[in-house]
């Protein structure tokens, strides 16, 4: 169900008064879940053989029902022979795009695979701790947001992040971003987005963007159909490019565009 579009954003205030990268300790087990419940996990991948296997590990190990939707966005430095070895079944499935289309192409893939009642997104890397999904879907099995983002930010601090641009820049398009759509969010770019199956399936086959233009085209449509929106806090460990980083300059760019656009046109 939609709230009035004029409605202002569903908060979710300390998150029961969690500080931002603790869980909420004792109430993962009390989670009253739906008995038809699933959780899709969408894993868009490119080129993270060092990280790939343990993310699916900690992803398998989190106490509810899931399915891993794995889209392999054309790697090419090892990860498909990784991802070829892992185990499937019906809870692990494993995409793959022959050529590298960008990470909103990989979301989109996954999120036309789905079966879960509710949808998130992961990012590869081991920057997000997928621990906390317990308490960021609670607002949406407690029925008071269709839509919860994991905020980095929810505590005014600054996660650790390696390039203090990236975290200026963050703040920034967020808030440009409230601008146009009248969200009140602290991390709009958070790659922990949850979604109520009606919302995904809703917005899925509107969404254009196949690189990092998703995050503000996701967030532009969930405000324009009038979705309640909330934050939780989730644990970030950011990384360097080194490590692997991808997003840059162009793909801030990018953004303003994107929030500009989606904020009024499809």
């Amino acid at each position: 169900m939609m709230s009035d579009p004029n409605d202002p954003p569903v908060s979710c205030p300390g998150h029961w008064g969690q500080p931002a990268g603790e869980p909420a300790a004792g109430r993962e087990n009390s989670l009253p879940l739906p008995d038809d419940f699933l959780l899709s996990v969408i894993i868009p991948v490119y080129n993270e053989r060092e990280t790939i296997e343990e993310l699916v590990r900690r992803v398998r190990a989190v106490p509810l029902p899931l399915e891993i939707v794995l889209v392999d966005d054309g790697s090419t430095d090892g990860t498909s022979d990784v991802i070829a070895r892992m185990e499937t079944n019906d809870r692990l499935v494993i995409l793959r795009h022959e050529k590298n289309r960008g990470k909103g192409a990989a979301l989109r893939t996954g999120f036309a695979r789905a079966g879960g009642t509710v949808v998130v997104t992961q990012d590869a890397d081991l920057e997000y701790d997928a621990a906390h999904f317990p308490q960021v879907v609670r607002p949406i099995i407690e029925g008071t947001a269709d839509v919860v983002y994991g905020t980095r930010f929810s505590t005014g601090g600054s996660p650790e992040v390696q390039y203090r641009i990236h975290y200026l820049a963050n703040r920034f398009l967020t808030a440009l971003s409230n601008l146009f759509t009248s969200l009140h969010l602290t991390d709009m770019e958070t790659g922990c987005k949850m979604f109520r199956r009606e919302v995904i399936r809703a917005i899925g086959p509107t969404l254009r963007e196949n690189g990092f233009g998703i995050e503000p085209e996701l967030t532009a449509k969930v405000a324009r159909c009038g979705y309640r929106v909330c934050e939780t806090s989730v644990s970030y460990q950011g990384r360097t490019y080194a490590a692997g980083k991808k997003i840059g300059l162009g793909d801030a760019l990018r953004a303003v565009w994107c929030i500009v656009r989606y904020w009024k046109w499809d």
